[in-house]
């Protein structure tokens, strides 16, 4: 089957879209993302120094979107999307990544306890609420592993977890004449931390849910710190 001639019809509609992007003139945006590239490709050790250079200066005087993908089109990043998504994070931790005791605890009978703001987050924290309230805000936390558990454990009490937006979110636990819930959440990063929140809720409740607006700033510095290693390797 001639399928050129099957795709013309008869009023000689605009020919499909995918198929002239490339002949699009190219902006500084397409230009910085191609940039990006390369400059990873460079940190990875996918390139040497001169081949990052002359692809640079070629991308700076490229004047079509066909003619930047075609200094990428060897490496994965221009791929990624085809290929590459995050898997979904596992319902329970890796073994062996959490600690059986916990790092932190956080009790709180007939009163409060909160741990917010700037904080380092531990692999695992235990959370008690008797008569009281817990606040855990993980919005702005460092989160030096991927993986943290909180257990969370509630008696006439309150025990909230708050994450941020771009990590994922798993629980498991249960209420007895109470209220446990767990907004799950599966973040589109793939180096994104993965925070588990199990327990029990007793005449009390357990909540934890992503605070809208906040975002883990860590993945990107990762990420810049990474490519940084790099450059500085090949310079």
């Amino acid at each position: 089957m001639d399928l050129q001639k099957h795709a013309q019809p008869q009023d000689a509609a605009p020919r499909g879209t995918a198929a002239h992007v490339s002949e699009m003139r190219a902006s500084d945006a397409d230009r910085d993302r191609v940039t990006d590239m390369l400059r990873e490709a460079l940190a990875e050790g996918r390139l040497t120094a001169d081949e990052h250079a002359e692809r640079v200066e070629g991308v700076l005087a490229a004047r079509t979107v066909g003619e930047l993908d075609g200094f990428v089109q060897d490496l994965p990043a221009a791929h990624a999307g085809r290929h590459r998504t995050a898997a979904p994070a596992p319902s329970r931790p890796t073994a062996g990544a959490i600690p059986a005791e916990p790092d932190e605890n956080l009790v709180a009978v007939f009163s409060s306890a909160v741990r917010k703001g700037r904080w380092r987050a531990s692999r695992r924290i235990h959370a008690y609420a008797v008569f009281g309230s817990v606040e855990i805000d993980l919005s702005e936390a460092v989160f030096e592993q991927q993986q943290v558990v909180i257990k969370a454990f509630s008696v006439f009490g309150s025990v909230e977890v708050r994450v941020p937006e771009n990590v994922s979110l798993r629980g498991a636990g249960g209420g007895v004449l109470g209220s446990f819930e767990v907004h799950t959440l599966d973040s589109a990063e793939v180096e994104a931390p993965v925070v588990y929140v199990d327990g029990w809720a007793v005449l009390g409740s357990v909540e934890a849910r992503p605070k809208r607006g906040k975002v883990v700033a860590d993945i990107l510095d990762r990420v810049h710190r990474k490519v940084e290693k790099g450059l500085r390797k090949h310079l």
